[in-house]
């Protein structure tokens, strides 16, 4: 396989940057502000690549259209916008990942359902914006993850077919795009994968514990 990868491609929160300290000091910060309890960083990072939404449910108990639901999600939002990269950065030796796939003269790009609204400033703010050759958000697809329209995006933008690309990410969703777009998947173990997520059943092509086991497929 390896001679034929042409491409990599990360999610984004939870496989290429570590974003959980971060959304551990917005989260708990929001729930002293309103007068709760904060909650262990464990229990808030297996919930950071569900999104914000996910957060606010979690850590007040609402389901979206319940009571403030909308309100606590935008002042999440906002907070977490102010103090992006407070505490992110790349996974422990992702660097080295990187650096093999520059190289070798491998592209590699982010597909990520985070919007560019936050994306963009976090890959500045840690000095990624000009290494990467592709970034698809939400905000450049009809369709996002779990469905196969922003990896094809991405593949179309570098020039590389998606048999020749591979996808690594660390949520179910991140694997069904990858496989329906006809890549190769690697779930990233390392990332924000709770107890009941079962990710040996995501049918990934292979899984990996650490970023550095991701040189060996590249």
């Amino acid at each position: 396989m390896n001679h034929l990868t042409r491409a990599v491609l990360f999610d984004l929160d939870g496989t290429l940057i570590d974003t959980a300290p971060t959304f551990v000091k917005v989260l708990n910060h929001l729930l002293e502000k309103h007068g709760y309890n904060t909650l262990p960083f464990d229990v808030i990072r297996s919930q950071v690549s569900n999104g914000a939404r996910a957060l606010i449910t979690l850590a007040f108990a609402l389901n979206e259209g319940e009571g403030n639901f909308e309100q606590l999600r935008n002042e999440l939002l906002d907070l977490y916008e102010e103090n992006i990269s407070d505490g992110s950065q790349l996974f422990r030796g992702m660097d080295k990942v990187l650096q093999a796939l520059e190289k070798k003269n491998i592209p590699w790009g982010i597909v990520t359902n985070k919007p560019t609204r936050f994306t963009f400033p976090l890959l500045s703010a840690i000095s990624l914006n000009q290494a990467c050759s592709v970034v698809i958000c939400p905000d450049d697809v009809e369709h996002t993850k779990p469905h196969p329209e922003p990896l094809e995006l991405a593949c179309f933008r570098l020039d590389v077919k998606p048999q020749h690309c591979i996808y690594i990410g660390d949520h179910e969703r991140d694997i069904v795009a990858g496989k329906a777009a006809g890549m190769t998947t690697i779930t990233a173990l390392f990332g924000y994968i709770s107890e009941d997520d079962h990710a040996e059943n995501w049918n990934a092509d292979y899984s990996v514990q650490t970023p550095e086991e991701i040189l060996n497929f590249i």
